[in-house]
């Protein structure tokens, strides 16, 4: 029954890929993708002014999803899931399986911290990006980002998508995990990686386009 629920997932994602490989959000710009090749799809250029005013639109609910579904199903994702399955340490089950309930945690994760748990708090879950001030100030700010998100009337507040989208995440996935695996422990386990790794992955958004400026003048 966990094979299968996985497995349900997996087939969905493969529908849904060729959708998005021919589809693209409209807010998408050409630093959509992570050193040319990872989605990129939720970041805003332009970090809120104090009054939490901006020049990008609020994001509605159906772009939430649109987000998400992107963020899982882009068809980088598949082979990029697979390369860090094959560097998982475990070996006690069948790579196959491994790769299933990866993938699982990947889409399940981004559903519930990027549309989920934002559209019931009313949280954008993008990620505005600085660009500005000395490199401390903006990894202090790129990690930050994991604790503090805005309202989508631009407001600062507490990331319940990131901390809590995550935390749920990580209770569902003992439906599909290994008995061994579905304890307090095992569980804590995995929303602590989901969450350091939307955190490294907001200070790849919030240097990458330095980095690929930089890149396109040599």
């Amino acid at each position: 029954m966990r094979s299968t629920f996985a497995r349900q997932i997996v087939n969905v994602g493969v529908v849904t890929a060729a959708i998005v490989c021919v589809t693209r959000p409209v807010f998408a710009e050409e630093n959509d993708r992570l050193f040319g090749v990872l989605p990129n799809y939720a970041t805003v250029d332009g970090r809120p002014a104090d009054d939490g005013s901006t020049m990008t639109s609020a994001i509605s609910t159906r772009q939430s999803f649109r987000i998400a579904s992107l963020n899982s199903f882009d068809p980088v994702v598949y082979p990029y899931v697979g390369l860090l399955t094959a560097f998982n340490g475990n070996r006690d089950s069948s790579y196959g399986g491994r790769y299933m309930r990866a993938f699982a945690d990947n889409s399940i994760g981004n559903f519930m911290t990027s549309a989920v748990v934002p559209s019931l708090t009313n949280q954008d879950s993008r990620y505005f990006r600085s660009g500005e001030g000395g490199i401390l100030r903006r990894i202090g700010y790129a990690a930050s980002r994991s604790a503090v998100t805005r309202t989508r009337s631009g407001h600062a507040a507490f990331n319940v998508s990131e901390i809590g989208g995550n935390f749920a995440a990580a209770g569902l996935s003992n439906l599909y995990h290994d008995p061994a695996d579905r304890t307090v422990a095992g569980t804590m386990s995995r929303w602590g990686l989901q969450v350091m790794g939307d955190t490294v992955g907001n200070e790849l958004k919030e240097f990458w386009p330095d980095i690929h400026a930089k890149l396109r003048k040599h």
